[in-house]
């Protein structure tokens, strides 16, 4: 069970594993989302309730997803998982929307909210923001083709430098700005009679992205037990965090302030120390985006690898470096197609996009545990606590936010939905042309 694709070498350590799950939720939806959030519950009671209930909810999916990785661990994560349980068409059409929406359309967005806090942080004018978007994708995508080891020490590096960012933000928000604030868990009146579900969508993206370590299994020292433990540590990590960070918005900004807001950070540092204070928390804020793309990118290869040594794409995808033994062509091509999406402007839509066809992949990922459990019932390794009650309660509720993007948000989530559809004519076509590589 310890195999994975020839070439990958087990060289991540249970710290770099643990620190990949915290980059790959920690972007940018802390520093900006809170206010949206708040708009949408009508006290900060039941705004933390939120966070914390949603970061709950992605435990139960990242503990269902340890035990996915552990049954196998091999590269590929969602994609293998899809494939093996319901056929090389779910596995497909999740590889699919992963390279042209999911992953691909979060890193192009993501790495604009870079160039947007890296201009301000250097007083660059407006028209820089598209390079620096660009030079971000290139940047993260370049250091990735020289091994696993050299891209995992700088995405330590980003992960820790983005909780020191987040540190700073809580010790001035608490300590220094909302020292005796009384209002952290008041009512706002203005708030009043304000729906709480809607409230998720914008809480869910902060959370999303905790399933690319899974893609990154075959390079995982002692998987079996590594990958249940860095996902667990992993996440307390982020929900810590994540509820630190909103108590130290409240505490200084207070729920109506809070909820007025569309940059949280920076107005609270702003208040507590000025523009010095202002120019810290946008490096951190550009750090913490870079390091988002630079593991998104790095996660969506390996499914690109996957998908190619099963005939399910080109077969040059399916090559690692000789020397590097990581999949450079992958990776350069998912990297190309982020960039093309950040030039084209439309960003903003393929990051609804992104987030509705993450959810709604992890949702599927976490079925497939009940088909292993029913045809794999020898495969020794982490089980999920709690079966079959936490996989269906994780299923079921990310079911009613995809109902409710539907229904709010018909017209992104239904291109979304015809993005993941088109895939099925697609994979008719290659079946018909490939056939005789294809399982």
């Amino acid at each position: 069970m310890n195999d994975t694709s020839p070439g990958y070498v087990r060289s991540l350590r249970p710290w770099d594993a643990a620190l990949i799950v915290v980059g790959g939720i920690i972007g940018g939806g802390i520093f900006l989302n809170p206010g949206i959030v708040a708009q949408r519950t009508e006290s900060g009671l039941a705004l933390l309730l939120m966070w914390v209930a949603a970061g709950v909810l992605t435990l139960i999916g990242a503990l269902c997803y340890a035990e996915l990785g552990a049954r196998r661990p091999h590269a590929g994560g969602t994609y293998v998982y899809l494939r093996e349980a319901f056929g090389p068409l779910a596995g497909f059409l999740f590889g699919w929307t992963m390279l042209l929406v999911i992953y691909s359309g979060s890193s192009a967005a993501v790495a604009t909210i870079f160039a947007s806090y890296a201009a301000a942080l250097f007083g660059l004018p407006p028209a820089w923001a598209l390079p620096l978007t660009v030079g971000a994708l290139v940047f993260v995508g370049g250091i990735n083709l020289f091994g696993i080891r050299l891209g995992a020490q700088i995405q330590n590096l980003f992960a820790l430098l983005k909780l020191l960012a987040v540190a700073v933000l809580v010790v001035c928000g608490l300590f220094l700005a909302g020292a005796g604030h009384g209002q952290v868990l008041a009512a706002d009146p203005a708030r009043s009679g304000v729906g709480f579900i809607s409230a998720a969508l914008p809480v869910l993206f902060a959370y999303s992205g905790f399933t690319y370590l899974n893609n990154l299994a075959g390079e995982v020292r002692d998987p079996q037990r590594t990958l249940p433990r860095a996902l667990t540590l992993g996440m307390l990590l982020v929900i810590g965090a994540y509820a630190l960070v909103n108590v130290a918005y409240l505490a200084v900004l207070g729920h109506a302030g809070l909820a007025a807001s569309s940059a949280p950070a920076a107005d609270v540092m702003q208040q507590v120390a000025g523009p010095v204070g202002a120019k810290v928390i946008a490096l951190g804020v550009a750090i913490s985006t870079l390091g988002f793309c630079n593991i998104t990118l790095v996660a969506g290869a390996r499914v690109l690898q996957v998908m190619g040594e099963d005939g399910l794409f080109f077969r040059a995808v399916a090559r690692l470096h000789p020397r590097w033994r990581t999949p450079n062509t992958a990776l350069l091509l998912l990297s190309g197609w982020a960039i093309v999406l950040a030039l084209s402007g439309s960003y903003g839509q393929l990051l609804d996009y992104a987030t509705f066809g993450d959810w709604l992949a992890c949702a599927v990922g976490v079925g497939t545990l009940f088909w292993y459990r029913r045809h794999d019932r020898a495969s020794g390794g982490f089980r999920v606590p709690g079966y079959p009650w936490l996989p269906l309660l994780f299923i079921a509720a990310v079911t009613v936010v995809v109902v409710l993007s539907l229904r709010d948000n018909p017209r992104n989530t239904g291109i979304g939905l015809l993005i993941m559809a088109a895939g099925v004519p697609v994979y008719a076509v290659w079946r018909r042309l490939f056939s005789r590589t294809l399982p």
